[in-house]
């Protein structure tokens, strides 16, 4: 097999991993000067950049993407944790992990199915890989906005919204596919209003944060939906390509660790970028002010440094060391809530009669530069 031409190019590859471990291998923390940006592949240097205080998550002179600048899309974006560093970022994501960190995984797990199963009635995947492309789609946010206390009614306005504010934030975004999203920003902010005074995730969000800044509160509240959208059904995706390659994983009485080292092994957030603030040494290399780093998730998750055995796929693994959902300041601690929703998502796509050797068979990847989602169904990506 051919493999990758670059690391932006391996993201949608049929199989990048040799390519990312000959990364790992020869260049752990090099200039690609194709792409004018240094990548980080190894363990060391994603933990490296990814914990180095110069290592930004927006360029210092454009805090919100220019195209959503503006806009109730900017807006929920420029105030998410996910995107602030410093004094911004400390006390809200404080709050952000603690109420995460409070949730009861039994009732996760027991509304992760029964939103599956329901979703699954509603769609029959097992019918239309376009079906299949929907499930996956809707179910995090569906099961996030449940979690965030919106009614049952809204859930399907939720999973809408939630995918045309992602579309939106995405580099590239057309005029019309921003345009969308700010109108469904403005929806969700809405909404988000609501649920923060409520009795779900959102209020328990507006009783751990700050005092005084509530609109902060709404867009983090809403930031569960953004974080959960792509990321989760890649998730999905990628958990039924490992059931079709390995048949007896269908026979786990429990597919959250399968889900868990999926996350692993074929990650659905391949990489991320950090932005260098200031002139200094990272990785043991000199980095100066305004150098970009495309730091490889997924290669550090296949670093033999990290895991043994790498390339082994094993549900079972003790303790692994997993980068997909970042590390440091910016760690997402909503890993075990995606594992869940996708591990709950694929049961109850196999108890519908979902084949995941025959769906397998017309995957494809979604065009994307970090974003490893499957799409089963033949319409436009």
């Amino acid at each position: 097999m051919t493999p990758p031409s670059g690391p932006l190019a391996a993201v949608t590859h049929a199989d990048p991993y040799p390519y990312y471990a000959e990364l790992v291998a020869r260049r752990p923390f090099a200039r690609d000067e194709g792409l004018g940006l240094w990548v980080a592949a190894s363990a060391a240097a994603v933990t490296a950049v990814l914990a180095h205080p110069a290592c930004r998550v927006r360029p210092a002179a454009e805090p919100v993407p220019a195209s959503i600048a503006g806009t109730a899309a900017g807006d929920i974006v420029g105030a998410m944790v996910r995107f602030n560093d410093g004094t911004r970022h400390g006390p809200m994501k404080a709050a952000v992990g603690a109420v995460v960190e409070a949730l009861d995984p039994p009732r996760l797990r027991a509304l992760s199915r029964d939103t599956a199963h329901a979703l699954a009635r509603e769609l029959r995947p097992q019918d239309d890989s376009a079906a299949l492309d929907a499930y996956a789609r809707r179910l995090a946010p569906s099961v996030v906005g449940a979690l965030l206390g919106a009614p049952a009614s809204t859930l399907a306005d939720v999973a809408r919204w939630a995918g045309d504010f992602v579309a939106a934030t995405t580099p590239g975004a057309t005029d019309d596919v921003v345009s969308r999203g700010a109108e469904a920003a403005a929806a969700l902010q809405s909404l988000g209003r609501t649920l923060v005074s409520g009795d779900g995730l959102g209020a328990a969000l507006a009783r751990h944060a700050p005092p005084g800044d509530h609109d902060r509160v709404v867009a983090n509240a809403l930031g569960f939906l953004w974080q959960a959208y792509d990321a989760t059904a890649a998730l999905i995706g990628n958990t039924l390509l490992a059931l079709a390659r390995t048949p007896a994983l269908r026979e786990a009485p429990d597919l959250l660790p399968v889900a868990v080292e999926v996350a692993r092994h074929d990650a659905p957030v391949q990489n991320t970028r950090r932005f260098v603030e200031d002139d200094g040494r990272v990785a043991g290399v000199e980095l100066k002010r305004g150098d970009t780093i495309l730091v490889l998730l997924a290669a550090a998750n296949r670093d033999p440094a990290a895991n043994a055995e790498p390339a082994r796929f094993d549900a079972a693994r003790a303790a692994p060391r997993t980068f997909t959902f970042g590390h440091g300041p910016h760690a997402c601690p909503g890993a075990i809530v995606a594992a869940t929703i996708a591990g709950a998502g694929v049961e109850a796509l196999l108890a519908a009669g979902v084949d995941p050797v025959a769906v397998a068979r017309g995957a494809r990847y979604r065009p994307s530069a970090n974003i490893r989602l499957p799409l089963f169904g033949a319409g436009p990506a």
